[in-house]
């Protein structure tokens, strides 16, 4: 059985974006836009939200969109996840963890976590080059370094790999930069040894839940990709992927579109609620 089953988990309480799974965009929730390009992914045998609002399973089911209902209070989206696991009664080889507010998230990223699982991995996830020098040293960017079989060695908020002179990068090659993309893929067995575990002293320093994994011996692989997609975390990061998705042609001619911008509504709004 090699069966995929991809998991949008969408928590309703964010602090920097309120309600955010069902923010318009283009006029259609946000959480529906993540599921309408999961669905879209052939290696997918299916799509499921697991969120903690009944809000949000009634949204979902109105646009025909596999949802249920998880509890509250889940320390993290994997958590939440594996509860999703645990409720449904079919069992699949690999569940893939789709974060609920990347709209434009890559085919190409999904496939490349899944490839590795494939591969031997305990779980998979994906990269890509960084950009520029203000991305490598932004500790909003998580950076990764992986072995020669991509196999992840450390993730980090701090610019990773440090380069120390340009002597010893002319000697050894010039190590590549990558910051991490926030899709995985877990066996079935890796997911529920992850949420079994305890925070660790890593994960605690830099705040990032990957590096329990690695503490506690679940091995990582890591597939570098070049569409990575976006997320959206403010109401500015949603007014830009606006303007992004409707310059890719999503409100005239895409499904779910429907109706004019939403970014001036909701400056208005925000003007009002800080009345």
């Amino acid at each position: 059985m090699n069966r995929v089953l991809a998991v949008i988990p969408a928590r309703i309480g964010s602090s920097r974006l309120p309600r955010k799974p069902l923010q318009p965009l283009l006029g259609t929730p946000l959480v529906i836009w993540v599921w309408r390009r999961a669905r879209e992914m052939p290696f997918l045998d299916r799509v499921l939200v697991a969120t903690d609002s009944v809000d949000v399973v009634e949204a979902c089911r109105r646009e025909g969109a596999d949802a249920l209902l998880t509890r509250r209070g889940h320390p993290s989206g994997t958590h939440r996840v594996q509860q999703a696991v645990d409720l449904i009664e079919a069992r699949f080889a690999v569940v893939v963890n789709i974060q609920g507010d990347e709209p434009l998230v890559s085919a190409e990223a999904v496939q490349g976590a899944v490839s590795m699982v494939k591969a031997g991995f305990d779980v998979g996830t994906c990269a890509a080059p960084v950009t520029s020098e203000e991305e490598f040293l932004d500790p909003s960017v998580v950076k990764v370094v992986r072995d020669a079989a991509g196999s992840a060695l450390y993730f980090s908020r701090a610019p990773i790999p440090h380069r120390r002179d340009t002597a010893a990068q002319a000697e050894g090659g010039e190590a590549p930069r990558l910051r991490h993309i926030g899709v995985y893929a877990y066996t079935a067995g890796a997911l529920c040894r992850w949420t079994g575990c305890a925070p660790s002293p890593l994960e605690t320093e830099e705040k990032l839940e990957q590096l329990r994994a690695l503490e506690h011996g679940i091995s990582i692989g890591v597939a570098v990709v070049h569409d990575a997609g976006g997320g959206v975390d403010t109401p500015e990061d949603l007014e830009r992927m606006e303007e992004r998705m409707r310059a890719l042609g999503y409100g005239r001619d895409r499904q779910g579109a429907g109706g004019t911008g939403n970014g001036a509504s909701r400056r208005r709004q925000r003007a009002t609620e800080r009345q």
